[in-house]
């Protein structure tokens, strides 16, 4: 009983054909065929758009060279107003 035979198959195949019909069942195949073939595609655009991202040089970010300032040199600091006066 755990495992089907051919005969369960055939038995499962003839009553789905009396359900649906032949015409009906053709068209739900070729439906479902249509929808693997688009699901290949996709995966293959996936596919060639990542490999041409992956050979493409990615940009890099040149070192900061000796003679440009510091962050905190470029950076003016306000007065605070507080003079330590009271």
């Amino acid at each position: 009983m755990g495992s089907f035979s051919i005969w369960h198959w055939i038995v499962v195949l003839i009553i789905v054909l009396v359900l649906f019909g032949r015409g009906r069942v053709a068209e739900i195949m070729g439906e479902f065929g249509k929808g693997i073939n688009s699901f290949k595609k996709g995966v293959n655009e996936e596919t060639r758009s990542t490999s041409a991202d992956a050979s493409a040089p990615s940009p890099q970010i040149a070192p900061p060279s000796a003679n440009a300032p510091a962050a905190s040199e470029t950076t003016e600091q306000a007065p605070s107003g507080d003079t330590g006066n009271n």
